[in-house]
């Protein structure tokens, strides 16, 4: 997709978001193709399993086994489509943004190394011992709060039920992701879907995400520069 930054400057191409979209929805349904037991397979072979990486010795033989790896590989796993259609919607909407502004490969990383610290975060925080770890959720995250550190100002159109009749408002996007944050600190420690879904993972990907774009942000000035001609 093609995204003009300039009315001088050529267009800015922002591969990475449809590349991680694509990756994501294909796997599924490769995945999907398969049989209950293929699948269930995949997941032990290629998600995070709870209740490891809690000890230097444990860091030590993940990562000659290459385990560790699997910190990255759990989050291109989903367990059914609804599970992935909320992180590609989520994904599309934030991730088009910030890659504008941050190019390609940075966004890239973010999502990577985002999911791989929130998937650490639920590997430590999970208390039952080999429970599989699967999902974007909290690379989304990291894109979430990336958005908003790098946006704090902006506003996203949202649908509201007023009586008969539904209108289209313009809210602040620190609003709602605030409101969303508030959910996932909430969720982590009760809800009804309390010891389903790594929560924790989500707030840890968040924070990375705030945290990756602030540290960022003078290299992410420098390439906006460039890019127009300064």
């Amino acid at each position: 997709m093609f995204v003009g930054i300039s009315t001088r400057k050529k267009a800015v191409l922002r591969w990475a978001t449809p590349l991680l979209l694509l990756a994501l929805w294909l796997i599924y349904v490769l995945g999907a193709m398969g049989t209950p037991t293929l699948r269930h397979g995949a997941e032990l072979d290629w998600g995070v399993l709870s209740g490891g990486l809690d000890s230097a010795l444990a860091w030590r033989q993940a990562l000659v086994e290459g385990s560790v790896l699997r910190l990255f590989s759990a989050l291109f796993l989903h367990a059914d489509w609804i599970h992935l259609l909320g992180n590609l919607v989520f994904l599309l909407i934030f991730g088009l943004p910030a890659e504008r502004v941050m190019g390609g490969w940075r966004f890239l990383a973010l999502f990577l190394f985002g999911g791989a610290v929130a998937n650490l975060a639920a590997v430590l925080a999970i208390d039952a011992p080999d429970g599989i770890i699967i999902g974007a959720s909290g690379a989304v995250s990291a894109v979430i709060g990336a958005y908003l550190a790098l946006f704090p100002g902006a506003r996203l159109g949202v649908v509201l039920p007023l009586g008969l009749f539904l209108e289209f408002v313009r809210v602040p996007a620190s609003l709602l992701i605030g409101l969303w944050v508030l959910l996932q600190v909430v969720f982590a420690y009760s809800g009804p879907t309390f010891g389903t879904v790594a929560w924790p993972a989500h707030i840890a990907g968040f924070l990375f995400g705030v945290v990756f774009a602030l540290f960022a942000r003078a290299a992410i000035a420098r390439r906006l520069r460039h890019s127009r001609g300064y």
